[in-house]
């Protein structure tokens, strides 16, 4: 989800699966103040939606710019022929820890919730 696509979310109600991980952040004076326009302007949502859903936007966003280095090894082929190089980027090393680390904390919610 973008940024930009929080507003539309934010004016319904949705929710994903969470984690029991609680983290603690201190904002800096600006950040907190546009977090409490925020929290004022979309009363459905507390404050823990809001801080949840903006990271989770920019940690898509932050996914979406990484840069593509194009490796040596051919992977597939696109549509017209052309050879399609692997990633040796960050991005397949962001991919896979993401996926390790949501591996485990899925396990650590399903080990709680039994």
């Amino acid at each position: 989800m973008k940024i930009r696509e929080l507003i539309r979310h934010w004016e319904q109600s949705a929710k994903g699966r969470m984690t029991h991980t609680t983290y603690a952040v201190h904002l800096d004076l600006e950040s907190a103040a546009r977090l409490a326009a925020l929290a004022e302007m979309y009363p459905r949502r507390n404050v823990e939606e809001l801080l949840s859903e903006l990271v989770c936007a920019a940690l898509d966003e932050l996914e979406a710019s990484l840069p593509y280095v194009k490796g040596s090894q051919v992977v597939a082929f696109d549509e017209m022929g052309d050879p399609l190089y692997e990633d040796i980027g960050p991005t397949p090393r962001f991919l896979a820890l993401s996926r390790k680390y949501l591996q485990e904390l899925s396990q650590q919610r399903d080990s709680t919730n039994h």
